[in-house]
C-alpha cells in the first residue's frame, strides 16, 4: 500500500483557476493532488456538493472492496429485471428493451462508469448493499464529509418530483409536460441545498487516492476500475476538453440540473500522475460554460503540476 503525503501549493495556482471560471459556472470546488510529490490544490475545498453520478465511483469502490473479499465476481452473472430500468442515461434500456437480461457484474460496471447508465448502477448499489453500506465503506476509509444516501431511482424521482422515472413514466411525463426537458440543464435550488448525495473536494479526493495507494481494494481491482474509467464516454469537454491530444484521463462524470462535475486522474507527459476532483453547481449558464470551466481547471493544474517536474 502506498503512502500517502500532501503538500499544500501556493495559493496563487488557486487564485488563477478561480479567476479564469469566473462567469461560467455558479459555485466551483476544487481538489488536486500530485499522486508522486503529495502537491495539493483546493479551492472551496472544504464546501459541500451535489454529486449527481459522479458518487458512481464509491459504488464501485464498494463493489471491488467486496470482489476482493470473495463476496462478489467480476464474472458473475447477474439478473436485470426489466422493472429496474431507470430514465436519464440509458445505456442498457435503449440496447435491450425486453425482459430476461443478464451481465456479468464487470459488464454491469463497465456502462455504469463510462455511460453512466442508471440502471447498471442501481444494480450494483443493490449488490454492494445499498446506499448505507457504500457510505460506511467510505467511513471505513477514514472518509467523512462524503454521504451516500439514494439511489438513482431515488434521486431522479426528487430531482423531477415525479412518482416513476422509468423511461416509459418520464417519456410520459414529458409529453403532459414539456417544461420538464429545460429542467434537465436548470438550476434546482431546493436539489442543491437538500444535504443527501453530497461530497466536499476534498473528501472526494480522498477517496480518490485511496483508490489509487490501495487502501481501498487489491491492486488487481484498482487495475480494472482504473481501467473502465479510462474508456470514459461522457464529458469529453470537461476535464479531457483542453489537455493535449492523447492525454490519458481515468474520469467519472456527474450532471443534473445546474450541477457539472467531473472526477478522476490525469497522466502527464513525464508519466506522472494527479488526482483530481472538480464540483461545480448553481450555474445558470450554458452547459458549454459549465464543461469550459472544468477544463479549464483541469489544464491549469495539468500545467501547474507539470511545471514542477
Amino acid at each position: 500500500m502506498k503512502e500517502t503525503k500532501t503538500v499544500h501549493a501556493d495559493k496563487s495556482i488557486a487564485q488563477k483557476i478561480e479567476k479564469i471560471t469566473q462567469g461560467l459556472v455558479g459555485r466551483i470546488g476544487v481538489a488536486a493532488q500530485d499522486l508522486s510529490s503529495g502537491l495539493n490544490v483546493s479551492i472551496n475545498g472544504d464546501e459541500t456538493f451535489c454529486m449527481a453520478s459522479a458518487y458512481k465511483v464509491a459504488i464501485a469502490s464498494k463493489v471491488m472492496d467486496l470482489v476482493d473479499k470473495g463476496e462478489l465476481s467480476l464474472d458473475q452473472m447477474v439478473d436485470v429485471p426489466h422493472e429496474m430500468y431507470d430514465a436519464g442515461e440509458v445505456a442498457i434500456a435503449e440496447r435491450f428493451p425486453y425482459p430476461g437480461v443478464k451481465f456479468s457484474l464487470a459488464n454491469l460496471i463497465y456502462p455504469m462508469i463510462t455511460e453512466s447508465d442508471n440502471t447498471a448502477t442501481d444494480v450494483c448499489m443493490g449488490l454492494a448493499g445499498g446506499p448505507a453500506a457504500v457510505t460506511e465503506n467510505l467511513r471505513r476509509l477514514g472518509i467523512k464529509d462524503f454521504r451516500v444516501d439514494r439511489t438513482v431511482r431515488e434521486i431522479l424521482m426528487d430531482f423531477y418530483s415525479l412518482p416513476s422515472v422509468t423511461p416509459e413514466a418520464v417519456v410520459e411525463a414529458i409529453g403532459k409536460n414539456p417544461a420538464l426537458v429545460a429542467a434537465q440543464v436548470d438550476p434546482n435550488p431546493d436539489f442543491e441545498a437538500d444535504p443527501r448525495d453530497h461530497t466536499s473536494p476534498n473528501a472526494y479526493l480522498k477517496l480518490l487516492l485511496a483508490i489509487d495507494s490501495g487502501a481501498a481494494m487489491s491492486p488487481k481491482s484498482r487495475e480494472f476500475l482504473l481501467g473502465v474509467m479510462s474508456r470514459t464516454r461522457t464529458g469529453v469537454g470537461r476535464l479531457r476538453g483542453l489537455l493535449p491530444k492523447g492525454t490519458p484521463v481515468a474520469h467519472k462524470t456527474g450532471t443534473v440540473g445546474g450541477v457539472a462535475n467531473d472526477v478522476g486522474y490525469i497522466t502527464l507527459p513525464d508519466g506522472r500522475r494527479f488526482a483530481i476532483a472538480v464540483f461545480t453547481n448553481s450555474s445558470k449558464t450554458p452547459a458549454e460554460d459549465r464543461e469550459r470551466a472544468i477544463a479549464e481547471v483541469a489544464r491549469a493544474l495539468y500545467d501547474f503540476y507539470y511545471l514542477q517536474s
